[in-house]
């Protein structure tokens, strides 16, 4: 997290002035914006400048810059490319995020607010307040856009969260582009974020009469969900452990995917597939019960521009055989040029204790994509442990924390 010191010496002055004027902040016709980036004089005279103001104006703006300057990584210059791309909002010669933040903190707060909102969903991914739900590949198409069912689900958010319903609620949705980053192709994410009045608190604060006094404030709980329409996942983020989690991604299903099974939770980690450009060798223990693991589909990407998809299902040739009996030298798989990003595997189980042999099918896509089986939490956890014990994908991230909306 950037300081308020480190973050005022690196902000643009024009920009840094703009933002001080937009908050009626005068400064002297002598200031002196020379000492940017070289050590503390530029904050010390801005200091001197606040500290003329008066006190609640003069917190109102240090809060400010507090905030902007936590935010200043570069999970939120990621976050403001994503958002101000669907929002049309020019990024295009600005000087880096410290410019980016303040620019929207001038001209666009709301959006401003959306960013810090993205930049915490980026950051907790994988963590322990996060989930990512795959839902089947049938189905209608989800009509997100839909007023009646996006209001029904902020009910149903707030019933699963055990409030009163007189709670406040606010919730804002919004789309952001995500550009893949070895493709560079762009996908559109729907994302809202269901701001709920959370039970009050009190706190010791100095009142109006310069002495101690007892304060009521309300907390913000906060309810996050992105939604992936091309790939059909949901990722939610929020405290309250996976069971909640679960509920939220059901009442998702209930009220925009009716028609599709249930969603399965599904690990977000990143997908290793550089090891399938020859002929892998899956190992299985007799536990696992598994006739034969098969590399049925590959995906390919080119440097030049381009997708490739390779699907081969034979008893008597697999997709390397055929890729080198039909292209041999300029096979993607040895070709320059050719990246793997996808693949599907299809894991047969022998029949077993009177059950008939069963097919699970699996497909990886990079940078972090995995679909694991619409079946039993059973069959899912093994599935995933396959991928672990054949390295196809990294270890689970480490847990971070949830942070509450104050």
């Amino acid at each position: 997290m950037a300081s308020y010191s480190g973050f005022i010496r690196k902000s643009p002055s024009a920009r840094l002035a703009e933002f001080l004027s937009a908050r009626n902040v005068e400064l002297p016709n002598n200031f002196k914006w020379e000492s940017e980036g070289r050590g503390t004089a530029l904050v010390k005279e801005l200091n001197a400048v606040l500290d003329q103001l008066p006190a609640a104006q003069q917190d109102r703006i240090k809060a400010e810059l507090d905030h902007i300057a936590s935010l200043a990584n570069q999970n939120a210059m990621l976050s403001a490319e994503q958002i101000c791309t669907a929002e049309e909002i020019d990024l295009e010669g600005l000087e880096g995020v410290q410019d980016a933040l303040l620019m929207l903190a001038i001209s666009h707060p709301k959006t401003l607010e959306r960013v810090a909102v993205h930049t915490s969903l980026i950051q907790r991914t994988g963590g322990r307040n996060w989930s990512a739900f795959q839902f089947d590949e049938g189905g209608i198409p989800w009509v997100l856009g839909d007023n009646t069912a996006r209001t029904a689900f902020e009910h149903e958010v707030i019933e699963i969260l055990e409030l009163p319903d007189h709670r406040r609620h606010e919730a804002d949705w919004f789309t952001t582009i995500r550009t893949h980053p070895i493709t560079g192709e762009e996908t559109e994410i729907v994302q809202a974020t269901i701001y709920v009045e959370d039970r009050a608190e009190s706190e010791l604060t100095f009142g109006s009469a310069e002495t101690l006094e007892r304060q009521v404030f309300q907390r913000v709980l906060e309810v996050g969900i992105a939604i992936n329409s091309a790939e059909r996942i949901l990722e939610v983020c929020a405290k309250g452990g996976k069971k909640v989690r679960d509920l939220y991604a059901k009442a998702f299903s209930k009220h925009f995917a009716p028609n599709s099974a249930p969603p399965v939770e599904a690990p977000r980690r990143e997908v290793l597939l550089d090891q399938l450009r020859t002929p892998p060798v899956f190992a299985t223990e007799p536990a696992d019960g598994i006739d034969r693991v098969e590399v049925s589909a590959l995906d390919f990407w080119s440097t030049a521009g381009g997708f490739a998809r390779f699907e081969r299902r034979s008893d008597d040739e697999h997709i390397y055989q055929f890729l080198e009996r039909q292209f041999r030298d300029n096979s993607p798989l040895k070709a320059p040029g050719w990246m793997i990003i996808g693949v599907t595997l299809r894991i047969h189980i022998a029949a077993q204790h009177g059950r008939r042999s069963k097919k699970l099918t699996i497909t990886l896509r990079k940078p972090n994509t995995t679909t694991i089986p619409n079946r039993t939490e059973k069959e899912r956890q093994f599935a995933i442990l396959l991928l672990e014990r054949w390295n196809l994908i990294a270890a689970p991230l480490k847990s971070l924390g949830m942070v509450e909306a104050e």
